[in-house]
């Protein structure tokens, strides 16, 4: 059974930085991908980071390009989410997921779809 376990979010001010980390056991063996989405109340839960499963390719969405940077630690079966010049509008519920990677991963990394499993999600608030 795959575990996917989130760090413990917290509350920052507007412009400071927060980094979260996914540990994950209990994983088959393959070639997993990582992402990193968060859902804000009364919204979709929104793609916010990937990286490839050996860490070459990084991807991010618009929102937090420049800001956010992730990275993955094999060795600790850990991936990490460096959240910097953090925002009001970053608040949200922090999921990190992992699936697969097949060539579908590449066209569809920004959807829920390729992963599957999912962390219980961290909350991360900013204050303005």
């Amino acid at each position: 059974q795959v575990r996917l376990v989130e760090s413990e979010g917290g509350l920052v001010q507007a412009g400071n930085s927060l980094k979260l980390s996914c540990s994950a056991s209990g994983r088959p063996y393959g070639r997993y991908a990582t992402a990193w989405f968060r859902q804000a109340p009364g919204k979709e839960r929104e793609f916010v980071s990937a990286v490839t499963w050996n860490g070459l390719r990084k991807y991010y969405a618009d929102s937090v390009k420049g800001r956010f940077a992730i990275s993955r630690d094999d060795d600790k079966n850990t991936v990490y989410l460096q959240m910097n010049s953090l925002k009001f509008e970053d608040t949200a519920v922090y999921y990190c997921a992992e699936g697969l990677e097949t060539p579908d991963f590449f066209v569809y990394y920004r959807q829920k779809d390729p992963y599957d499993f999912w962390g219980q999600g961290t909350q991360v608030t900013v204050s303005s």
